[in-house]
């Protein structure tokens, strides 16, 4: 038995009472109650639920405008039948069905029950039109609750999920895992505040524990979750009752003034390892707001926005999905005529890469003027896949503790290229290989295309770059490891290859090899702590590079075409080498090439410098100190002012967040400092 709230009734009047009998069939009952009057039940519906060993529901509620209802399991899945002809079919019916639920119920239980099976058969028995089958996995969905157009669900599974109604269809948006070692997820309560309280057991304690400041609120001891329990919160009072050893307890807390003061609100708990702008979203009325996307060693990754005149930042949404750190990030934009859409891939440890859908639209009604949605879209794991594998006793198993430390995501190809819509990945990882990923969003699915193991050690970045040639597109890679060794690869046949073979597998396949690299240089003495490549006008690449010696290194490359079109035709020359010893005293952790003369680095020594880069040689324009200590990473964007100057902006992570910006002119000039 559970109960939902009616839908157009007042709930203190009229309740839908739902309940599981033999075979899966629920009943969908409607209770009335008037003051001085004994309630009246009556029959609304009848539905199938899905085979399972436990073949009852568990909670339900009602979508009132869809004409739909949702419901969960003692298996884990969601259920969603449809309401609104059922409803229809029992107001037709009402001389059938009054006939036995109009009477008064006091002593009449025994009369009552016959009467409904005797005319529940002039109902029809309905089928679902839509099911996640073991959503919340075997120990059941707890709780599901409706809030602005989203559908939420809670299970023991220590998981709750918001979901979205498209074309009768419930789709996943993404999942929220509130906190460690809160495993048994019971409601979820939105406050008129903007909170999220999660209502839950830990071990033998009840919690309630906030999403906006990430603390228990209350945690009450109480047993454990086996049990009757309700909660009840007021913005005077807070009530929590249970029953305990056949007894019925009350834990009743008073409202107090709160004692201290948020003066600056945390956006991670742990160090952030690394940033990326995805844009800026126009608000109407109010000014323009850069939306970013920040990662972790608290294993999550949060989206918010920043602006230059509120100096304040804003978080949107928060990415809970990983198991360890996130170390990197990499976005694609995609196609959208409103605000700003974005797939955003995630990884770190544990060899883990998640993938998101993320659209940012002005909104403003909220408190941060932008609205962010959040789409699930993919995830992979290496030793997820490795259980799968054939014969893996006669394999060695990949190393547990891979850790993913650089993302690129390929610059997009011809359709004639590609067939299929497929988006591809290059990462680095701690084991020694560049990896290649191919994503199809339609389908959900992230798989390994192809691997190289050439360097032999950590990989700490990669870059992917498109060179466009007069007989075609040619992929390219740049990867750097622990050594100060800089690779170059041509991975345009592996990538081709690649979606052959997704296609004609329909998804799945054995990894490919990827070719040597066409030029491997060594641009410093120890490990290459960032990495940037940007275009000329000539159509050559600068290649920038900081180590953990503190040195700079830039190169230019030339990409030709030889003899042939296969890779082994690509021939990749470098044509000027700089190198700049002890730029820094300490690792250089972000650079970027802003433009041919101009290159920006910066180092955990927290100083930020820009280089002009002439003659062979870089020489420091100017030095500006950042006040974020333990840099770990920085990203660059710039935008153009009136009068043609341009805006350089920069944004530094590491124990906390910053954002800089300086002007230069447009037209190179040795004799004129940006500052």
């Amino acid at each position: 038995l559970s109960w939902a709230p009616r839908p157009g009734l007042p709930s203190d009047a009229a309740a839908a009472l739902l309940a599981s009998g033999p075979d899966g069939e629920m009943l969908w009952l409607d209770v009335t109650h008037r003051l001085g009057q004994a309630p009246s039940v009556r029959l609304m519906g009848r539905y199938q639920l899905p085979p399972c060993k436990q073949r009852w529901h568990t909670c339900a509620a009602f979508l009132p405008q869809e004409g739909l209802l949702v419901c969960g399991d003692r298996r884990g899945s969601l259920i969603l039948f449809p309401c609104s002809s059922s409803s229809g079919c029992a107001a037709e019916s009402t001389s059938v069905v009054n006939g036995g639920t109009d009477a008064a119920v006091e002593d009449s239980s025994s009369e009552l029950e016959p009467s409904f099976l005797l005319h529940k058969g002039a109902l029809p028995l309905e089928s679902p039109v839509s099911v996640l089958f073991g959503l919340h996995g075997k120990t059941g969905v707890t709780s599901v609750t409706l809030h602005r157009g989203y559908v939420y669900s809670t299970g023991r599974d220590g998981v709750y999920r918001q979901l979205r109604l498209q074309d009768q269809q419930l789709e996943v948006l993404q999942k929220h895992r509130p906190c460690k070692g809160l495993q048994w997820i019971e409601e979820l309560h939105f406050t008129s505040d903007g909170d999220l309280l999660v209502l839950g057991f830990h071990a033998d304690n009840f919690v309630v524990w906030s999403s906006r400041t990430g603390e228990n609120i209350h945690c009450i001891p109480c047993g454990g979750g086996h049990r009757s329990w309700s909660y009840c919160s007021s913005p005077l009072a807070e009530v929590f009752a249970f029953i305990k050893s056949g007894d019925v307890m009350l834990y009743q807390c008073e409202a107090k003034p709160c004692e201290q003061q948020v003066l600056l609100a945390s956006l991670h708990g742990r160090e952030i390892t690394c940033v990326r702008r995805l844009g800026a979203v126009e608000v109407p009325g109010r000014a323009t707001f850069n939306v970013f996307v920040t990662g972790s060693e608290d294993t999550t990754a949060c989206v918010l926005v920043l602006s230059e005149n509120s100096r304040a930042a804003v978080p949107l949404a928060r990415l809970s999905d990983h198991i360890s750190s996130v170390r990197t990030l990499a976005f694609a934009m995609g196609p959208g005529n409103v605000g700003l859409s974005a797939l955003l891939f995630s990884a770190g440890g544990r060899a883990q890469i998640e993938c998101y859908r993320l659209l940012c639209t002005g909104d403003t009604a909220s408190e941060s003027a932008v609205a962010c949605q959040v789409i699930h879209v993919a995830s992979h794991r290496l030793d997820k896949h490795w259980e799968q594998k054939k014969n893996r006793h006669k394999l060695v198993k990949m190393d547990p503790e891979t850790r993913y430390m650089s993302l690129s995501v390929l610059p997009g190809t011809s359709t004639k290229q590609l067939p299929t819509p497929w988006k591809f990945v290059a990462a680095a990882c701690s084991d020694g290989s560049v990896r290649i990923f191919g994503l199809l969003e339609a389908a959900q699915k992230l798989v390994l295309v192809a691997e190289s193991f050439h360097h032999q050690r950590c990989v700490l970045k990669v870059e992917a770059f498109l060179h466009t040639l007069a007989g075609g597109e040619r992929h390219l890679l740049c990867s750097a490891a622990t050594d100060g060794s800089i690779a170059f690869w041509d991975i345009t046949g592996p990538v081709m290859d690649a979606v052959d073979a997704l296609h004609q597998a329909e998804g799945e396949m054995k990894p490919l090899g990827l070719d040597a690299p066409l030029v491997t240089i060594m641009a410093h003495s120890c490990g290459v702590n960032s990495l940037h490549i940007r275009e000329t006008p000539e159509g050559r690449y600068l290649v920038a590079s900081g180590s953990d010696d503190g040195s700079i290194h830039v190169c230019l490359l030339e990409v030709a075409l030889g003899r042939g079109e296969d890779a082994a035709g690509t021939c990749l020359q470098v044509l000027e080498r700089v190198s700049r010893p002890c730029a820094h005293a300490a690792h250089v952790t972000g650079i970027r090439v802003l433009r041919p003369d101009l290159l920006l680095s910066a180092s955990v020594d927290q100083r930020l410098t820009l280089w002009n880069q002439r003659q062979g040689e870089l020489v420091p324009l100017s030095t500006t100190f950042f006040h974020v200590p333990d840099l770990a990473e920085l990203d660059c964007w710039e935008e153009v002012e009136a009068g043609g100057k341009l805006r350089y902006y920069c944004v530094l992570c590491g124990q906390g967040l910053e954002m800089l910006c300086g002007t230069a002119s447009s037209k190179p000039s040795p004799q004129e400092a940006p500052q």
